[in-house]
């Protein structure tokens, strides 16, 4: 929840604080560093500028810089990351902004498997050359040599400078190898099959795990887990969804998956397990509708019904759910009451 000077001045009309102790706290928090992203004109043009400058060093990379070959490749990736991580370390003690500096620490994670992938190609790893873009776009399980060498600089970096935000290509970087890690397993070129959507669902359960554990250990309001979360989820959701069965048993069983996703969200406080649990529900209404209720007038109604119960439901559970909440407190994992807490 992000303190407007409205709450503080509703405070004051409630008798919960007086105007002078209301007028203190707002300076006290307007003179604390920004270390939270917020919807400002500065946190925006900060992702906005990062977000293009990894784009182009990720996703936007040109064949061009190919011309310079590998081991110019190499060199140029290293002197950029060396540069960014120094900018991140000017940023974060010189200046103390927190957002500026990961998204310099950031910069520096994407270059490392660019730099590998330069240092592969001066040594002739590469016969059959994918231009750098392919890293973003193709399976191939000889992008795994650049994963492993970008998770290893990064858990580096992390270590030195821990910084939520380059976590992120972290989480990208798991997701590309669970990818990438089917061809070495089964040798075959694509990704398809059970055995592929097994990988990515076991996968995407060991990157939520990951965060869960970091989610319960990290302190100080900075949040490490959110993009383990979101390419965790991505992944363990990608690949139950795309499973295909004939049985309605099987069917049933995810859409009820679906629906524990949504109640883990509201456990753990993640939105992104309400999102994509809310997704396959509306997959799974939508099969009804299509396979067994295609002609029928009353089954629009019965979703209306459920609809409305759901929402009479979401005003219930915002009058009482925190009086609930406080009655079976004692019933709770430790770790859920932490997470709440917050």
């Amino acid at each position: 929840m992000e303190l407007q000077r409205t709450d503080l001045q509703k405070a004051v009309t409630e008798g919960i604080l007086t105007a002078e102790s209301a007028e203190a706290l707002w300076h006290f928090l307007q003179s604390e560093p920004p270390d939270r992203p917020t919807f400002q004109g500065s946190h925006i043009l900060y992702y906005l500028g990062g977000l293009l400058a990894i784009g182009a060093l990720s996703l936007f990379m040109t064949q061009g810089w190919v011309l310079l070959g590998g081991w110019g490749l190499a060199a140029l990736a290293l002197l950029f990351g060396l540069l960014t991580t120094w900018l991140s370390h000017w940023f974060l003690q010189r200046k103390q902004l927190l957002i500026p500096a990961g998204i310099m620490l950031t910069l520096s994670v994407v270059l490392v498997p660019l730099a590998i992938y330069g240092l592969q190609m001066g040594l002739g790893y590469w016969e059959d050359v994918l231009p750098y873009q392919a890293y973003h776009t193709k399976i191939d399980g000889r992008w795994l040599v650049m994963e492993w060498g970008t998770l290893l600089v990064a858990a580096l970096l992390l270590w030195r400078m821990p910084m939520p935000f380059a976590v992120m290509p972290v989480a990208v970087t798991l997701w590309y190898m669970s990818m990438d890690l089917l061809p070495l397993l089964l040798g075959t070129p694509g990704w398809q099959g059970v055995t592929a959507q097994n990988i990515s669902i076991l996968f995407g359960l060991g990157m939520l795990l990951l965060a869960f554990a970091i989610d319960v250990r990290q302190k100080g309001g900075l949040d490490y887990a959110f993009w383990l979360y979101q390419f965790g989820m991505l992944t363990f959701w990608g690949g139950l969804s795309f499973r295909s069965s004939d049985a309605e048993w099987a069917k049933f069983f995810y859409f009820c998956i679906n629906i524990g996703l949504i109640v883990l969200g509201g456990l753990l406080r993640r939105r992104v397990f309400a999102l994509f649990g809310g997704l396959g529900m509306a997959g799974y209404l939508g099969y009804l509708s299509h396979k067994w209720f295609s002609d029928s007038l009353l089954f629009p109604f019965v979703l209306i019904v459920i609809g409305f119960a759901l929402l009479y439901l979401g005003v219930w559970w915002q009058r009482q759910g925190q009086a609930l909440t406080e009655r079976y407190r004692g019933h709770l994992p430790q770790m859920i009451v932490r997470l709440w807490e917050r």
